[in-house]
């Protein structure tokens, strides 16, 4: 057993940390990516975004726990909301929540819901906007999902636009919380705050698409698939029928435009990060590494598009190690970063399937 998961198993241990020592820990539990990404960060940003992500994730567990029905999900997530804006008993909700959860919910996800009460307190020990910024983000990702939670999600959502909604409330958000952040931080950075926070939308559906590809079978053994019907319909295949052994050449032609969307998306996550500052490493290399690791997948969906399992899909710790020096290379400068993206993400747009990215939230 690793060191974290040793920490991780041992809530004792875990509440004699420090608030940056317990994060970085429950991060690593929770999220590697994140865990590798925030790091990169300016150190003031460092406990915010954290806190942030972690925040998310709670209510990405609510989400994901089958023991829970749709209506026990819509009360924790609306039980949270006021728990994160008022620290309002977060021991009694930590309570209730932990001893519902089942083994399908791993064992971090289980220590940082009993951890609830520390992680709201360091959520209230920001200052105003930082604080501010978090409980919106969480506001509209604990308002949003209980509506998809109540779909018969088994044969997919109905419309593109149903996806657009769906991807901004679990990711979308997200990324405009990141950018108050951003701009609260620098003075230089909030000069492109409302081109900033148009574009942080779309880039967190890029990235959420991409999950969302590469999850396709992890979540058809759940039952669910949150691919658009109506993409499929232009090719001819009903989402209902889908599984390991039925995903044919009409199939693979929608997943090739969604393929597509997706790469409109992250360019648009690329004009983003060229806003940045170029002197703002930390916060470029966080873009970038997110980005370039989200392009990869896209790719080796696109060379697989037949694939029936997540892992035939998953990028190497070589590909990972890769974007990182390419970056780091790169990063400070649009003209490289702009060539490195066409150059990794060459073949990923489909020329007969226009789609201008909606970076217009459905709230």
């Amino acid at each position: 057993m690793s060191e974290t998961s040793a920490q991780l198993n041992d809530r004792a241990k875990l509440k004699n940390l420090s608030d940056d020592e317990l994060q970085a820990y429950l991060l690593e539990g929770v999220s590697r990516t994140f865990a590798l990404t925030i790091p990169q960060l300016p150190e003031r940003l460092h406990q915010p975004i954290a806190n942030a992500y972690l925040l998310c994730r709670i209510v990405d567990t609510i989400e994901d726990e089958t023991s829970l029905t749709a209506s026990q999900k819509k009360i924790f997530c609306s039980d949270f909301i006021e728990v994160v804006k008022e620290n309002h008993q977060p021991e009694i909700f930590s309570l209730e929540l932990s001893s519902l959860l089942s083994e399908q919910t791993i064992p971090a996800e289980h220590t940082l819901c009993h951890l609830i009460p520390r992680v709201v307190a360091i959520t209230h020990s920001f200052d105003t906007v930082q604080k501010e910024s978090l409980i919106s983000c969480v506001e509209t990702m604990a308002l949003g999902m209980p509506k998809f939670q109540a779909l018969d999600l088994s044969k997919g959502l109905n419309t593109l636009p149903e996806l657009d909604d769906y991807c901004y409330h679990v990711a979308g958000c997200v990324g405009e919380m990141l950018t108050k952040l951003f701009c609260h931080y620098s003075p230089e950075i909030n000069q492109h705050r409302d081109q900033l926070l148009k574009l942080s939308i779309s880039f967190g559906q890029g990235l959420q698409m991409t999950n969302i590809l590469k999850d396709i079978w992890d979540d058809a053994d759940r039952n669910v698939c949150w691919l658009p019907q109506d993409i499929f319909d232009e090719t001819g295949f009903e989402l209902q029928q889908l599984s390991a052994s039925n995903h044919n050449d009409q199939f693979q032609h929608g997943l090739d435009h969604l393929i597509s969307i997706g790469h409109d998306h992250l360019k648009n996550a690329l004009t983003y990060t060229k806003l940045i500052p170029t002197h703002e490493t930390g916060i470029r290399n966080f873009c970038l590494w997110a980005l370039g690791m989200a392009v990869l997948n896209l790719q080796k969906i696109k060379a697989n598009t037949d694939f029936n399992q997540s892992s035939q899909v998953k990028i190497s710790r070589r590909s990972v190690q890769a974007t990182i020096l390419a970056t780091r290379l790169t990063g400070k400068s649009n003209v490289l970063l702009t060539w490195l993206f066409k150059f990794a993400a060459r073949g990923l747009h489909s020329n007969n399937w226009q789609y201008p990215p909606n970076a217009t939230p459905t709230k």
